[in-house]
């Protein structure tokens, strides 16, 4: 029986979540197929940049979580907490 493996798959076979059996077959029609040859390097490429991506949160949001904490405290009274 042949597997034929979809965008999907590779997409999968690139974040390491395939079983070892698996990654032999995809590697077997990696390079047998050369329109999933190309998906899977664009794959690479793609997460490779996405990994470089760096996100930081706006210092007003900061701000607003640090004065949120500061006047509720993290372990409330007994009489203010719902049983």
């Amino acid at each position: 029986m042949i597997k034929t493996f979809t965008q999907d798959d590779v997409i999968r076979y690139v974040y390491e979540e395939t079983s070892p059996e698996d990654n032999l077959l995809i590697e077997d029609a990696l390079m047998s197929e050369p329109d999933l040859m190309t998906f899977f390097l664009e794959a690479l490429e793609l997460r490779a940049l996405m990994n470089k991506i760096e996100r930081q949160p706006r210092k007003n949001t900061v701000q607003t979580i640090l004065n949120y904490s500061k006047h509720h405290p993290a372990n409330p009274p007994a009489r203010l907490r719902q049983t």
